[in-house]
C-alpha cells in the first residue's frame, strides 16, 4: 500500500489507506506535472548538470530513469499492466528551499521550480537502447556513485507521485549513483486491492528483467532495491524469480534490499528469503503502529504482515536473526493517522537509507539484525556477529 496523504501549502506526502477509509480521506496530490522534453537524452543530462551548479538558491534537478508497466490511455484497458515494460528518463526539479521528507507541492495551481517539485523533462527511451543509456549515465563514475537504486512503490500510488517520492528520496538521502523509478498501475479503491495485487503479479517478469538488465550493464557497480508497501512484495518475487532462473543476488551485483513498510505476509517472506539465499542484504522498516498494514492483515485473514513486526518482541526478534534480516523499528516516528509513509517523510530515516546504500559490502557483513531506533548497541550474538541498533535519532 501507498503512504498516508497529508498536503499542506507546502509540503505534500504521498499515500494509501487514507484513500482506502473514506472517513480518514485528504486532499489528492495535484496532477498535471510531467511535461515533454524534445531534446536528446545526452542533451537533457548536461542541461541538468549545468543548472545543478547554478548555486545553493536554484533547484536541484534529479535525473532517474523511469520503467513503468503502465498502459496509456484510461478506462479499464489502462488499469491492466503490459508485460513488458516501457522506459522514459525524466529530470525532477527540486526547490532550493526543500525541507527534508517533504514533497513541496502547490495547494492550487500551477507548481514554480523556485517553490515546488515539478517534472520539469520527459522523454521516451527505446527499450533495446535502454542499457546502453544506463552505461552512458555511469560511464566515468567511480566507487558507490556506479550504483543503480530501483525504487518500487505500492499500491495506490501515481506515476507522478512515485516519481516525485524516489527524487525526494535521491535528494534527502544524498544518493549518488543512477535511480531508477520501477512503476507498475495500483487503483485507489479499496475493493481493487486484490486486483492491485494481481497487477503486481502480472510486473513481476518486467521487473525481473530490469534488474538483470541493469546488473549486466557494463560499468554498473552495486543495484539496491527500495520498495514501499505491496511494491515489497512485488521486489521480492522478482528478486526470488531471478534466483530460481539462475542468478541468485543478481550474479553478485545485488546491493542493499531495504523494504519499507512490506506488505508481505511472514510465511511467504521466509520462502522468498530462502530462495533468494545467504549473502542478501535486506533491511525491514516496520511499525507496530502501521494502520495500513493493520488492515490489510484483516483484508488477508488476520495473517502478520512483515512491515508490522516487532523485534522488541522475543519471537519475532528470534525470527529476525535466525533470517539475517536487519530491522529498523520506525514505531516511535510518527507519519500522521496512518504511519505507513515514515521511511521517505522523516529525514533521520531517509538519511539512514542513504548511509545504508553508501556502506561498504564488508561492514555489510558484519551487521546481522537492527533492532530499534536507539543508538545503542546489544551485546554480539554467540556466534561473535554483532546484533546493531538503528542509528536513528527518533524521539523514544
Amino acid at each position: 500500500m501507498s503512504s498516508a496523504a497529508a498536503m499542506t501549502r507546502h509540503a505534500a506526502t504521498p499515500s494509501l489507506a487514507l484513500r482506502l477509509a473514506p472517513a480518514l480521506a485528504l486532499l489528492a496530490l495535484a496532477p498535471g506535472l510531467s511535461g515533454c522534453a524534445t531534446m536528446g537524452l545526452a542533451g537533457m543530462s548536461a542541461s541538468a548538470a549545468g543548472r545543478a551548479e547554478a548555486g545553493a538558491n536554484e533547484p536541484t534537478p534529479i535525473p532517474l530513469f523511469v520503467a513503468s508497466t503502465r498502459r496509456e490511455g484510461k478506462g479499464a484497458q489502462s488499469e491492466t499492466p503490459d508485460s513488458q515494460a516501457r522506459f522514459f528518463f525524466s529530470i525532477v526539479s527540486v526547490p532550493p528551499g526543500h525541507k527534508p521528507g517533504a514533497i513541496e507541492l502547490p495547494s492550487f495551481g500551477s507548481p514554480k521550480p523556485k517553490s515546488h517539485f515539478v517534472v520539469t523533462e520527459h522523454a521516451p527511451v527505446e527499450a533495446e537502447s535502454f542499457s546502453s543509456q544506463l552505461a552512458t549515465h555511469v560511464s566515468g563514475r567511480v566507487g558507490s556513485s556506479r550504483d543503480v537504486l530501483v525504487f518500487v512503490h505500492g499500491f495506490n500510488t501515481s506515476l507522478d507521485e512515485a516519481r516525485l517520492r524516489l527524487a525526494q528520496v535521491v535528494k534527502d538521502g544524498g544518493f549518488g549513483g543512477v535511480p531508477i523509478l520501477f512503476t507498475w498501475p495500483s487503483r485507489d479503491s479499496l475493493l481493487a486491492y486484490g486486483s492491485a495485487r494481481e497487477n503486481a503479479t502480472i510486473s513481476r517478469d518486467a521487473l525481473g528483467k530490469l534488474l538483470r538488465d541493469a546488473s549486466q550493464t557494463p560499468g554498473v557497480g552495486r543495484i539496491h532495491v527500495l520498495a514501499h508497501s505491496m511494491g515489497a512484495w512485488l521486489a521480492m518475487e522478482s528478486l526470488r524469480e531471478t534466483a530460481i532462473g539462475g542468478q541468485r543476488l543478481l550474479d553478485g551485483k545485488l546491493g542493499n534490499v531495504m523494504l519499507a513498510a512490506p506488505d508481505i505476509d511472514l510465511s511467504v517472506f521466509r520462502q522468498q528469503m530462502a530462495r533468494i539465499g545467504a549473502g542478501a542484504t535486506v533491511a525491514v522498516f516496520s511499525s507496530t503502529g502501521d494502520r495500513a498494514l493493520s488492515l490489510s492483515s484483516t483484508l488477508a485473514g488476520d495473517r502478520p504482515r512483515l512491515g508490522a513486526i516487532d523485534p522488541t518482541k522475543a519471537t519475532d526478534r528470534a525470527e529476525l536473526e535466525r533470517l539475517g534480516v536487519k530491522i529498523y523499528d520506525l514505531s516511535a516516528i510518527s507519519d500522521g493517522l496512518i504511519n505507513h509513509g515514515a521511511y521517505a517523510s522523516a529525514p533521520q530515516v531517509v538519511r539512514q537509507i542513504g548511509a545504508q546504500l553508501a556502506r561498504p559490502r564488508a561492514d555489510d557483513s558484519q551487521v546481522t539484525s537492527v533492532i530499534d531506533a536507539g543508538i545503542d548497541r546489544t551485546p554480539a550474538r554467540p556466534d561473535g556477529r554483532l546484533i546493531e541498533r538503528a542509528p536513528l535519532d527518533a524521539p523514544r
